[in-house]
């Protein structure tokens, strides 16, 4: 009895790992980059799964339009704007990116690392580390 609670708490705890959600920054035609805590939101969990940026030049300045997205709307509307996308008046970019807050302001470039090598530990997904949770719980 105490293997299958042990296991039925390992299973629950590495499913609810399972469930995407990703927080974005939003905004509508904001002439600010309205990329402040103020303006982040949680997306919709596995329906919203990216980040969008529209900028747009207009004759009385530059605009931001901000929002989460599904991937597939998102990928059609950059592509569909690319040809607009030019920096001049009028032009439209929209961006789509699937990080936490990559629709914020751009990072600054980090310094090239030293040419000494750096160790780092290898990264296991979780799935991999739930399942060898699993096992050694049933094999002890």
């Amino acid at each position: 009895m105490r293997l299958f609670t042990v296991s039925t708490l390992l299973l629950l705890l590495c499913s609810s790992g399972l469930a995407l959600q990703i927080q974005c920054y939003q905004c509508e035609e904001m002439t600010h980059d309205c990329s402040t805590p103020e303006f982040i939101v949680n997306c919709t969990v596995n329906v919203q799964d990216m980040c969008q940026k529209e900028v747009l030049v207009k004759n009385d300045g530059i605009y931001y339009r901000k929002s989460c997205a599904s991937s597939g709307a998102c990928l059609i509307a950059s592509s569909g704007y690319q040809q607009f996308c030019t920096g001049k008046l009028n032009s439209v970019c929209i961006t789509c990116c699937n990080t936490p807050l990559c629709n914020g302001p751009r990072q600054k470039k980090r310094p090239q690392p030293s040419a000494a090598v750096t160790l780092t530990a290898p990264q296991l997904p979780l799935f991999s580390l739930c399942t060898l949770l699993l096992l050694s719980s049933t094999l002890c």
